[in-house]
């Protein structure tokens, strides 16, 4: 069974405070390459590298039935830099 954007959905916010998500299907539907966009306060005073550890481990299994997995962190600070506002 593909994984989908509410299987993903659910695991993240199962493991992250959510200030805001996006989750892109980019594989047309099927289910097998996804993009995130992650929002957290988690994320404060942790590094790129270190950031996208903790989501790898909190998705493992689902980025294990995934042909391409790609993301985005940010603390709330960071993504309302970027213009984008930080609730959602």
């Amino acid at each position: 069974m593909p994984v989908t954007v509410e299987d993903l959905d659910r695991a993240v916010r199962a493991a992250f405070p959510v200030s805001h998500l996006e989750i892109e299907d980019q594989s047309s539907g099927c289910g097998s390459s996804y993009a995130i966009l992650l929002v957290s306060e988690v994320f404060q005073g942790k590094n790129t590298l270190a950031r996208h550890r903790l989501i790898n481990q909190a998705l493992k299994q689902e980025i294990s039935q995934l042909h391409a997995f790609s993301q985005k962190s940010y603390t709330p600070k960071q993504y309302a830099d970027l213009g984008k506002g930080a609730s959602g």
